[in-house]
């Protein structure tokens, strides 16, 4: 419509970097690296941005087809023979095969992109262990390191309890609350709260315990984390994330001091003394780089709540049912159309512990079954007297009948 720009995410991410390049709070260096460019390709954004404004920085090539791109039959063929004749090559290999025997001149890289999208899996070189001392991000909301400290933080005044923790990498500043364990519930909890006030950070830092890690699939924590741009980094020791686990023992020293002054001795009371005076004090107090620029992403257009939650999928039964953790869950007609049997539903437990089922991100209705319903009782079909099999036993029982009178 005319007098209106419409932007995918990542160009609205681009105009606000671009902006504060503009501005002066940002360098062309570290806006290049933030965007994973290069630093010209920035300077002509800003070129465009200049002379066209938002506008300038939506993608040139929006609507329309490469003119370098392959045909869809180029890359069907290149598959095909992939996998007939060299399933265990990798595209190097592959692509150096393709130019020798089938006068096919395509880059390895566009041939290992193509078996990614296919699912086809080669072998990778293992990277060298990196021996460089890191040095700190630019950007706040760049990296932010996240991790549970599990202490008596009451001093037997009240029971054992979380820290959960969370460091900006840039700017050391701190975001804190407590919880009875680090399971993800309270985890995606804060991350909520985090985000509501700061926006997502573009990467999250943690160690490898099961709330944030597991083999071949993502933790609840994770895929929510993703949902919102971020990326996961896990680490392999604990030295390798030190700036959070050097806070812990700090917190574990001053933290607990200043609940003791304050009497302190239960969650609720120690997440609202967190709240209202500490975090704020600590912030001002250890805080570096204040004018580091903040590159958080925005999350005006995201429904938290159907982000930070649990979410499992399960196939439709034939009576219009599906299991949850042993109980039977009725789909019932209502203002969205019932998907068929055999369909996947998704199912949205929020932490609030209310269960909300979607098809196609529309929401169903639902009702919570006490015990397994019984099967439908179909009635005896009874075959009419002039039925052909009712006939052709007849006949069958006449001849045995005939051979046996015929014997004797």
């Amino acid at each position: 419509m005319k007098g209106q720009i419409i932007m995918s995410q990542k160009e609205l991410d681009k105009v606000k970097l671009i902006t504060q390049v503009e501005e002066g709070k940002l360098s062309v260096e570290d806006c290049a690296n933030l965007l994973n460019v290069r630093e010209r390709q920035i300077y002509r954004m800003l070129t465009r941005y200049r002379a066209e404004g938002d506008l300038g920085l939506i993608h040139r090539l929006r609507g329309r087809k490469s003119n370098r791109g392959y045909s869809k039959e180029v890359k069907q063929k290149a598959i095909s023979l992939y996998r007939s004749k060299y399933s265990d090559y990798g595209a190097t290999l592959f692509g150096e095969k393709l130019l020798e025997y089938h006068k096919m001149q395509l880059s390895h890289e566009t041939l290992r992109l193509w078996m990614r999208e296919q699912a086809i899996t080669t072998s990778m070189r293992k990277k060298r262990p990196h021996r460089k001392k890191r040095e700190r991000r630019g950007g706040f909301g760049e990296l932010l390191q996240f991790d549970g400290s599990t202490h008596d933080w009451f001093e037997g005044r009240g029971p054992s309890c979380c820290l959960l923790h969370a460091i900006d990498d840039a700017t050391n500043r701190v975001f804190l609350r407590f919880s009875v364990s680090e399971n993800s519930a309270e985890s995606m909890q804060m991350m909520w709260e985090y985000v509501n006030q700061f926006g997502a950070p573009r990467h999250i830092y943690t160690d490898r315990g099961s709330v944030f890690y597991a083999e071949n699939q993502l933790t609840d924590f994770t895929r929510a984390m993703q949902e919102l741009g971020c990326r996961a980094i896990y680490a392999k020791t604990p030295q390798a994330k030190g700036r959070v686990e050097r806070g812990n023992r700090t917190f574990q020293d001053r933290l607990v001091k200043a609940m003791r002054e304050n009497n302190i001795s239960r969650i609720g009371e120690a997440n609202k003394f967190l709240s209202e005076r500490f975090i704020c004090m600590h912030n001002e107090k250890f805080s570096l780089n204040t004018d580091a620029p903040d590159v958080h992403y925005e999350v005006k257009e995201y429904d938290l709540k159907n982000i930070f939650c649990y979410k499992t999928d399960r196939h439709i039964r034939n009576d219009y049912t599906i299991t949850l953790d042993g109980v039977y869950i009725q789909l019932l007609k209502g203002e969205v159309p019932l998907p068929c049997p055999r369909q996947i539903v998704q199912v949205h437990k929020w932490l609030d512990n209310t269960l909300h089922i979607l098809h196609h991100e529309h929401e169903l209705s639902y009702k919570v079954l006490e015990a397994k319903p019984s099967p439908s009782k179909r009635l005896p079909i009874k075959p009419r007297k002039d039925h052909p099999w009712k006939i052709k036993n007849h006949r069958m029982v006449e001849r045995k009948s005939w051979s046996h009178g015929a014997t004797a």
